[in-house]
């Protein structure tokens, strides 16, 4: 039954931020899978990936996020969970996936360093290289998009409910 809502996006678009606030709003629960894989693993994300590797760190991601089971919750993915097949076709199953798209001159300005984040990136690999990788991802995976550039937290939240009710 599809009675979750799980927000995709780039990192530091607002998916913690903005999904307890629809969580609280909605009562749902909320669930960061983020947190989720460091519990499991034991490890922050950023070790996580030195030790595992990309590729490794992918893998593990997919698995546990495609093993979320829960009901009337709001989860913030990762960034990089939509390079998870399995992962994104459960959280199909289970909720309605919403995509927080942001302007890439928005994005440059919040993010920091892409390492002390644990942003998943190839070595060489630019900010803008995977802002337009994932951004066709989340495309192909959302069932609602929602323009966040001029956007506050809360106008973010409700265009959220806007569209899921619709």
């Amino acid at each position: 039954m599809k009675n979750n809502i799980i927000l995709i996006g780039m990192p530091g678009v607002g998916k913690s931020t903005s999904g307890v606030i629809l969580a609280k709003v909605l009562n749902y629960d909320f669930l960061d899978s983020d947190l989720v894989i460091q519990k499991k693993i034991g490890k922050r994300l950023k070790d996580i990936i030195a030790e595992e590797g990309i590729d490794g760190f992918n893998e593990i991601e997919d698995k546990i996020n495609s093993e979320i089971d829960v009901k009337e919750t709001v989860i913030a993915t990762g960034g990089s969970a939509v390079y998870g097949e399995n992962a994104m076709k459960h959280f199909a199953d289970i909720g309605i996936i919403v995509y927080l798209k942001i302007g890439y001159k928005h994005l440059d300005r919040r993010l920091g360093d892409l390492d002390e984040r644990g942003v998943v990136h190839k070595p060489g690999q630019t900010l803008r290289d995977i802002y337009d990788e994932r951004c066709k991802l989340y495309e192909r995976y959302a069932d609602v998009t929602i323009e966040l550039d001029g956007k506050s937290v809360a106008d973010t939240v409700d265009a959220i409910i806007a569209a899921i009710k619709n």
